[in-house]
């Protein structure tokens, strides 16, 4: 049996036990640092299956560590299991249907990431065990890649520093290797304190925080002509500091998310808007403090890494889909605006998008696309920094499906969901097997990560002394 046929086999044998860890996950929502049942779901799936787990690495509550085997070389899965606010929905309902008003949801699909990561840790652990092997396999378990980038926190602390591959994956609409960069990130809150007063009888007493963070925002949005057109500057005020319109507001606070395609382009722009919000405390009389919110560092990709795993998914193909996921993934394809629909194949090469014109899921594998940046961000780019990483996608929901929508809640319980995650687990599994068969490949992997460093060594944005939330 080949090495596909054997790692596969070794995938569907759990197949039953990876859908229950995943659907267990989506029905327990939990927001970044925050989530307590999940670590403990997935801790104790990894000692069922003979992992050695440590929970509580890097100061984080809710990060971990599973490992089996020893000596080199050290592969590392790299699965998630945070949620989003706001995107509480039915699972499988095709129409906006929450669960609970204002709830949590699994708008991203991590409830699949962390479990196909899960379960390619265990089939290499399995195929190492048949075939004598040796290496060590690790699961990170880690937290708050939305929002406070936990795998940031998790590589400042050098919990990364003896790893030799990192391998990770993320549910999409495609099955694809990931060949992109990404935008390196800075968030923070400005809040901002001045003084209340009678806004009709005694106005001129007061001094009012909101008049800094509007004054703030439109600073911000004048300088946004003077950045880079790549830059990305994000703002949410997030405490307007009351309701009535009569009291001069005594505090205000807007969070900032500043994004760029390298880390020292993210610090100059994240200045020049701290130099604004001092100019509106100056304007207003009012006094600032500013709160880290999180930080990930642009994503290093790896040619030699993602050539190997392409091959991967070629030889593996894509799973079968019956006439009921087709089906639900119409109706769901429905839900979207007509512009949506209109960009579900936009960056596909023409041949590709000859293939899957007027499908809703892609039974088709793209060609490889050439480098590009990524319009988001993510903390997998800390890990880049410090070990060469690959990530692939597969389908796990219709066509054109936007990230971070009730409609990826409802496809998340669904069988297009659990069979992308399994088809991510075999594709990550192949290629960690190739790797550990193949030193040579790691090397040149390696010697490629160091010349696209050029020199330049991991500095985390994080600033010195900050620790991550405690819930």
């Amino acid at each position: 049996m080949s090495l596909h046929g054997k790692i596969s086999s070794l995938v569907e044998s759990k197949r039953d036990a990876s859908i229950q860890l995943s659907d267990a996950i989506w029905a327990v929502p939990e927001l970044h640092f925050q989530e307590k049942k999940s670590v403990q779901y997935m801790k104790a799936a990894l000692e069922k299956e003979g992992f050695v787990t440590e929970i509580g690495i890097a100061g984080l509550d809710t990060a971990l560590v599973g490992t089996y085997g020893s000596g080199k070389p050290v592969i590392a899965f790299l699965g998630e299991y945070d949620a989003l606010p706001g995107l509480s929905q039915k699972g499988g309902a095709t129409h906006h249907e929450p669960l609970e008003d204002g709830g949590s949801g699994h708008g991203c699909g991590h409830n699949l990431l962390g479990t196909g990561a899960f379960a390619a840790a265990v089939a290499v652990k399995d195929y190492l065990e048949q075939n004598n092997q040796s290496a060590t396999i690790r699961f990170y378990g880690c937290p708050a890649e939305e929002n406070g980038s936990g795998k940031a926190f998790m590589a400042k602390a050098g919990i990364f520093d003896d790893v030799d591959i990192a391998i990770s994956w993320h549910p999409g609409t495609f099955t694809s290797v990931m060949t992109c960069t990404s935008l390196a990130n800075y968030a923070a809150t400005f809040k901002f304190t001045g003084k209340s007063a009678h806004a009709a009888a005694a106005p001129h007493l007061g001094r009012s925080a909101l008049d800094a963070v509007e004054l703030m925002n439109v600073g911000v949005n004048y300088l946004r002509e003077h950045i880079i057109p790549e830059a990305r500057v994000h703002y949410a005020v997030t405490n307007t500091g009351g309701t009535s319109p009569n009291v001069v507001q005594p505090y205000a606070e807007v969070t900032y998310l500043v994004r760029a395609p390298k880390k020292h382009q993210v610090q100059e722009i994240y200045q020049r808007v701290v130099n604004i919000a001092k100019g509106a405390t100056m304007m207003t009389e009012t006094s600032l403090e500013i709160a880290f919110e999180g930080a990930a560092s642009n994503l290093i990709p790896n040619k030699t890494l993602y050539d190997a795993m392409q091959k991967q998914i070629i030889d593996l193909g894509v799973p079968t889909y019956t006439s009921e996921d087709e089906q639900h993934a119409q109706a769901i394809f429905n839900t979207f605006t007509p512009e949506i629909q209109a960009s579900s194949l936009v960056g596909l090469k023409k041949e590709d998008v000859v293939q899957l014109q007027g499908k809703v899921i892609a039974n088709h594998i793209p060609s490889v696309l050439p480098e590009f940046i990524l319009g988001g961000s993510t903390d997998v780019g800390d890990v880049s920094w410090n070990v060469p990483t690959v990530q692939c996608t597969t389908v796990c929901m219709a066509l054109g499906t936007p990230l971070h929508t009730w409609q990826v809640v409802s496809q998340g319980v669904m069988p297009i969901a659990h069979k992308g995650m399994l088809q991510a687990a075999k594709i990550m599994a192949c290629t960690a097997v190739d790797l550990i068969d193949n030193p040579a490949l790691i090397e040149e992997a390696k010697k490629e990560w160091q010349e696209r460093l050029d020199g330049e060594t991991y500095v985390s944005l994080i600033p010195e002394g900050t620790k991550p939330p405690k819930f």
